[in-house]
């Protein structure tokens, strides 16, 4: 059987695997690389030790019987682990791929000018980025860039991007390195003419009659906000979900009720909305995280961060 031809069969889309006894069938590449890597290493809990980005056993697993279906064959046999003869087959058919990948990519990228893709919130990309993308430029004049709004971790297991500046709960995921940049202290943003003084305030009600304007509640400040409401022992269900701050802080100034933010001194709010400290809620930790091996410019990127962090949060 002709090796694959690792320049010719982009990552992102599935191919077909021609089986002598059966007709073409298309399958996801994604799968495939799956079945490499627990091939190269003889078994899943081995493979999933290994890979190169974060993934949980019982993915790898419901994915590899999926590509088993897919193909209608046993690609191997669990315990003892073992290769079974359409196993062997596509592994020798994808080995030469995956092998050879991050070396093709490598020889693409060296014909181009270097380019650094960064993702962030609007928030970042607007206000806090031009500076350190102003600095890099005059050490570095060859440099590009590549800024995308919003973040996934996907997105750097998968090589769209070279670095993302986000809230970070706990830890990175796996396969991946994070540099703390900052914590920010929650705060409530509340309209300039309410009468509220204070969070406790709020707390001291038998129900909450305003309505909650908050960030979708699987971003890190949404959950951080809810953490510290259940140590509080309250329910405030959320009445307005917005994308991003900026819009959280819109409909707020425009009353439609109270908001979830970030303590950002140096940032002035508009003129009809106020932000009061949430005495006891943890920060959010704001961090650069990637995933290794990094690039040549991936130290001064982060020298660059660090530094402007420090200008707008003196330690």
């Amino acid at each position: 059987m002709k090796p694959m031809d690792a320049a010719a069969a982009p990552a992102a889309v599935p191919f077909v695997f021609a089986r002598s006894t059966c007709l073409p069938v298309t399958v996801n590449l994604h799968h495939v690389e799956l079945f490499y890597h627990v091939a190269k290493h003889g078994g899943i809990s081995r493979a999933v030790r290994h890979m190169p980005y974060g993934i949980q056993q019982p993915a790898v697993s419901s994915q590899i019987l999926l590509l088993e279906q897919d193909l209608g064959v046993k690609l191997f046999e669990r315990q003892p682990f073992r290769l079974t003869r359409e196993g062997r087959e596509l592994y020798d058919f994808a080995r030469p791929f995956f092998e050879n990948a991050e070396a093709v990519a490598a020889r693409l990228r060296a014909g181009r000018a270097p380019t650094l893709r960064i993702a962030a919130s609007e928030l970042v990309l607007r206000d806090y980025l031009p500076i350190v993308i102003e600095r890099l430029q005059k050490r570095h004049p060859e440099l590009r860039f590549g800024l995308r709004s919003g973040f996934q971790p996907e997105w750097l297991f998968e090589g769209k991007i070279d670095l993302a500046i986000t809230p970070l709960e706990t830890r990175p995921p796996a396969g991946l390195k994070a540099l703390s940049i900052v914590k920010l202290s929650l705060v409530l943003l509340v309209p300039r003419r309410s009468r509220l003084e204070s969070a406790a305030g709020l707390w001291e009600k038998s129900r909450i009659e305003e309505p909650l304007i908050s960030p979708p509640a699987g971003q890190v400040i949404t959950r951080v906000f809810r953490r510290g409401l259940r140590h509080l022992k309250l329910d405030w269900p959320t009445a307005i979900e917005a994308n991003s701050l900026d819009l959280v802080t819109q409909y707020v100034a425009n009353g439609y009720g109270l908001g979830v933010g970030v303590e950002l001194q140096h940032r002035k709010l508009p003129r009809g909305v106020r932000a009061l400290p949430l005495a006891g809620f943890d920060p959010v930790e704001i961090v650069a995280m990637w995933r290794p091996p990094v690039s040549e410019w991936h130290d001064t990127l982060c020298e660059e961060i660090a530094r402007r962090a420090q200008e707008l949060w003196p330690r």
